[in-house]
């Protein structure tokens, strides 16, 4: 499934949607938010299990690598529905593949709240993962697919600060849940241990999700694809105005399906069993992106703050204003990654991120007293804790996005991106599976191996990525 058609000048007689035509952007800005609603639950499902892990841990009896594999299982059903939701949305369509993950998101929540065993809850999470998975292909495909060309990168930004506003959001909703339990992860509400609250809350935006779907079009891609052109036609007209000629709108973008060469895994091979180089940054940048530690934050900082002397209550508001510094920094990011360019941001955010890391280091190096870091050290850890984010999101949260959409050649593009997705899943997975053991064994020299990943992203960037900054699409190659 491609996530864009083609950007071709328009055809005679047909007026591209521009601001001076704004009737229908009310409309368009509308199904795009609403198909955004699978990026919010996408942010929402990685991130609201921080809530809970320590609440898991005491349940069940279990230990710390026990604990991550519960936690990071979920990324196994996220490849899988990565994987295979372009296919889905090919066959059935890009609505009903919404509808298909907005199920899966409220199954997710209702069993992962009232789990019977360990077992169960795991399996309940890998359920929400498949969803994550088709929500974070199904969602950008059908806003590039729907969106007017003159809109089109505004409104595909959608996707990523839904994401970071799921994040947020579900950092504040376990936040407000433990303070109705007095602090108490286990502590009981209406028959349920406040943990199982936090998990079952998702069901409300997936029911809303599952909702909207039933409000927005089919896209005319798929429409077309299909042979409805009549329907297509009328979707074209409710995204970009009576203005457009139609019948061309319709058949630019049939002949360019028709051009388009789906690429495949013996594309990307440069040798007999070795990838081209450009495939190799991609997969680079997608790993060095998670060995920075960044889920650590989403899936353990509660943990984290409460392991070194922070009640559970504040350690759930740190997660929360950590959230709130990630939207900032994403909001940056899209202002200044079309001005200053794709690689001097990721330049910025490693540098930050390396010292941010490196002063984390330093401050759970220090031994505890009374079970508490001393206060300046607990004070740099916070502080330091929050910078690390903002760098991230200001800089390799969004670039590498964009970066993996731009650089690859025409011929190559939708294969090379599965490969490097699959590479950041799977890295992603390492980061979350390891953690509770490595801050078992040292959580100072824990920071210390994510600070150098920060440090080695720097000369990578600088030697081998490509600025895409301006250049179109054809001229990668």
């Amino acid at each position: 499934m491609s996530s864009s058609t083609p950007q071709s000048p328009p055809p005679s007689g047909a007026r591209e949607a521009h601001p001076e035509h704004p009737e229908h952007l009310g409309h368009v800005v509308f199904i795009t938010a609403s198909a955004a609603m699978g990026g919010f639950l996408f942010g929402y499902d990685s991130s609201v299990i921080n809530g809970a892990v320590e609440a898991i841990r005491d349940r069940y009896d279990i230990g710390s690598a026990e604990l991550a594999q519960v936690i990071a299982i979920a990324l196994i059903g996220c490849a899988f529905g990565a994987a295979t939701a372009g296919r889905i949305a090919d066959r059935i369509g890009r609505i009903a593949c919404m509808r298909i993950a907005a199920v899966l998101f409220a199954v997710s929540a209702v069993g992962s709240a009232l789990p019977f065993a360990l077992w169960d809850l795991a399996m309940w999470r890998i359920i929400g993962g498949f969803a994550i998975g088709m929500a974070s292909v199904i969602g950008p495909a059908y806003i590039a697919e729907v969106s007017p060309p003159a809109y089109r990168g505004r409104l595909a930004s959608f996707q990523q600060a839904a994401i970071v506003i799921g994040i947020a959001i579900s950092q504040l909703v376990n936040f407000g849940i433990l303070s109705m339990a007095d602090g108490d992860q286990r502590g009981e509400i209406a028959g349920l241990e406040a943990w199982q609250w936090m998990l079952g809350v998702m069901v409300l935006p997936a029911l809303l999700y599952g909702l909207l779907s039933f409000a927005i079009p089919e896209s005319p891609r798929y429409l077309i694809s299909a042979g409805k052109v009549a329907r297509a036609r009328k979707v074209l007209a409710e995204v970009e105005g009576d203005h457009v000629d139609l019948d061309a709108r319709v058949a630019e973008i049939d002949q360019a399906m028709r051009r388009e060469h789906k690429s495949t895994f013996r594309d990307l091979l440069g040798g007999r069993f070795s990838f081209l180089p450009i495939v190799w940054v991609g997969i680079g940048l997608s790993v060095f992106q998670q060995l920075v530690g960044i889920n650590v934050v989403f899936y353990y900082s509660s943990t984290l703050w409460q392991s070194v002397g922070i009640d559970p209550t504040s350690s759930f508001f740190y997660s929360f204003t950590s959230s709130i510094v990630n939207i900032i920094g994403t909001v940056i990011a899209m202002v200044l990654v079309d001005r200053i360019g794709r690689k001097p941001l990721a330049l910025i955010g490693s540098t930050g991120m390396a010292l941010a890391l490196g002063l984390e280091a330093w401050a759970f190096s220090a031994p505890l007293t009374d079970g508490k870091l001393p206060g300046t050290q607990g004070t740099v850890a916070l502080v330091a804790a929050h910078v690390f984010v903002l760098f991230f999101a200001l800089s390799w949260g969004v670039v590498v996005w964009v970066l993996l959409g731009e650089m690859f050649p025409n011929r190559i593009r939708a294969a090379a991106l599965g490969v490097a997705a699959s590479a950041q899943w799977i890295a992603n997975w390492a980061i979350t599976a390891s953690f509770p053991s490595l801050a078992d064994w040292n959580l100072s020299a824990t920071y210390v191996i994510y600070a150098s990943f920060a440090v080695l992203s720097i000369p990578f960037v600088y030697l081998f990525v490509r600025e895409t900054k301006g250049r179109a699409l054809e001229e990668m190659g």
